[in-house]
């Protein structure tokens, strides 16, 4: 029994990288932001389903995974290597769909659990019942069962007494599956083997998926056997040789590879071959089980090689969440100097009079003889109410222009015309009044003098002086003969600084809005950080 070297401070740094692989968030449609979740997806499946638990547990059964192309044969491959039908063949395509794991008795235990795949519902039938499987209503009882309760998330687990202690097949569905489903659980599936055996045919060993794993296999250094299945015998030689010279020419022809000929029992869906034509690959299997140092070569080779692939596949992911950051900085920036910008311009329009305007500056001419306090606060408040709600939507309009322009920004809603941002302005407006009449009665409270001014009068006067600019000179004026010059000063200065906050807090809370989409998405510069320092430690344990 292989011992691999695994110290407890490996496993603590390999599954703080796991974490922080699982915490990337790559949400924004970047040009390689697709690739990027994929290589995520793939990185937790592997470490999820074989690093962790086979350093966990080298001792654990090798887990041979049989995958391949629609009707290249595995499901009869696998019971003809178990010497019994403990996974359904046919002639209908794709036939398995729900996967199914065979070991030994004694193994089971290492599978019942969630030690590998802990994604996939366990599905087993009791030990009482497992001799029933040798009838064959037996049989059509455990399918119409499994058909039952069938679903893609399920892993079906066998156990058969004359596949030897340490050996665990497993049937996956096909890689080249019609039902999206089915290629991606093939693809998990595979991703958890210590043996990837690979099944193709005479007619499909040049299609183009089977070779990507291929070479996804080479370049895992996985350990990796090949299956030419359902060769007639009049080209056995023909197909064997030109698919050996295909296999050196892709670096591949030091793989073990197995020919299983064409033979009555492939096409009838009996899912038995004779013993004699799966011998040479039951071996093997055999024999790398069995043998201490084949075992640990197997096992070893692909743990090792999916270790090493990290130090490539971990800056990919790594520079992809740098990019998807530099993007929500992009995009956050946008709404960001278009809300400066527009707070800038609505200072400028204050200082120049723009508030006293339209009705605002007819009223304020009015006054006190043909206009009141109150409804001259009304005007006021109305027309900055207006600038503000013109500044959002003049820095709404800017956001949309930079945005287009970002692929990014797909990931969130472009500014629209919001048709409650002018009833927010409106009673944050109010409450900025009702704060400066306070200060206003509070003022005159202090006064000295008698009679006291009218309160309404003076909040009047100090509104129309803070927003009326150079149009407003002499709301200044009258305010100190109403209040004298300290009291004046005092309310200028404080209502000044009201102002300058109240711009700020309602231009704050727009431009926040904006940013709360883009805030949910979670995207962080520290990811990036803490993928490359977790990679780091994983190699120094190394």
């Amino acid at each position: 029994m292989v011992t691999l070297d695994v110290r407890p401070q490996l496993l603590d740094a390999l599954s703080a990288l796991r974490d922080r692989v699982a915490s990337v968030r790559l949400p924004l449609p970047l040009p390689g932001a697709p690739r990027a979740r994929q290589t995520r997806a793939e990185l937790l499946a592997q470490l999820d389903d074989y690093l962790v638990p086979r350093l966990k547990a080298p001792e654990a059964p090798m887990l041979a995974v049989i995958g391949g192309s629609t009707g290249a044969g595995k499901s009869t491959l696998v019971n003809s290597l178990v010497g019994r039908q403990v996974s359904e063949a046919g002639v209908l395509r794709p036939t398995t769909r729900t996967p199914v794991l065979v070991c030994h008795p004694d193994d089971h235990h290492w599978f019942a659990g969630m030690r590998v795949l802990p994604d996939l519902l366990r599905v087993w039938l009791p030990a009482d019942e497992e001799e029933e499987l040798l009838t064959p209503a037996g049989r059509r009882s455990a399918k119409a069962r499994a058909a039952a309760a069938g679903a893609a998330h399920e892993l079906r687990i066998e156990t058969v007494s004359t596949l030897p202690r340490g050996l665990t097949l497993l049937d996956a569905p096909d890689i080249d599956s019609l039902v999206v489903e089915n290629r991606t659980l093939a693809a998990q599936l595979i991703c958890a083997a210590d043996v990837w055996v690979m099944v193709t045919t005479a007619s499909r060993y040049a299609d183009a998926v089977p070779w990507h794993l291929l070479r996804t296999a080479k370049e895992y250094k996985a350990t990796l056997v090949i299956v030419l299945d359902r060769v007639p015998h009049q080209v056995l030689a023909e197909v064997s040789r030109q698919y050996g010279a295909l296999l050196t020419r892709a670096g591949l022809g030091d793989v073990p590879r197995f020919t299983v000929p064409e033979l009555p029992e492939s096409a009838g869906g009996g899912g038995l071959l004779p013993a004699s034509a799966v011998a040479p690959l039951a071996g093997w299997l055999l024999h790398h089980t069995q043998d201490p140092a084949a075992r640990q070569y197997a096992v070893g080779r692909t743990a090792l090689g999916a270790l090493d692939s990290l130090r490539r596949r971990m800056p990919e992911l790594a520079s992809a969440v740098a990019a998807q950051h530099a993007a929500a900085v992009r995009l956050t920036t946008a709404v960001e100097e278009a809300y400066r910008r527009e707070g800038r311009r609505v200072r400028g329009r204050l200082d120049a009079g723009a508030v006293l305007a339209g009705d605002a500056l007819t009223r304020w001419r009015g006054y006190p003889l043909d206009t009141t306090a109150d409804e001259l606060l009304d005007s006021l408040a109305e027309s900055l109410s207006a600038l503000l709600q013109c500044a959002v939507a003049a820095a709404d309009e800017r956001i949309a222009e930079a945005w287009r322009k970002e692929p990014a920004a797909g990931a969130v809603p472009l500014p629209t015309p919001d048709r409650e941002a002018g009833e927010r302005i409106g009673a944050a407006v109010r409450r900025w009044r009702r704060v400066l009449e306070e200060l206003a009665e509070e003022e005159v409270g202090r006064l000295a003098k008698q009679p006291l001014p009218d309160p309404d009068a003076v909040a009047a006067l100090l509104v129309a002086a803070l927003l009326g600019g150079k149009r407003a000179r002499g709301a200044g004026e009258k305010l100190v003969e109403r209040i004298g010059v300290q009291a004046a000063l005092r309310l200028r200065d404080r209502g000044g600084e009201l102002v300058g906050e109240h711009l700020d807090e309602v231009l704050r809370a727009e431009r926040d809005r904006r940013l709360a989409p883009l805030d949910a998405l979670e995207v962080t510069p520290e990811a990036q950080a803490e993928l490359i320092a977790a990679l780091s430690v994983l190699q120094k344990e190394r």
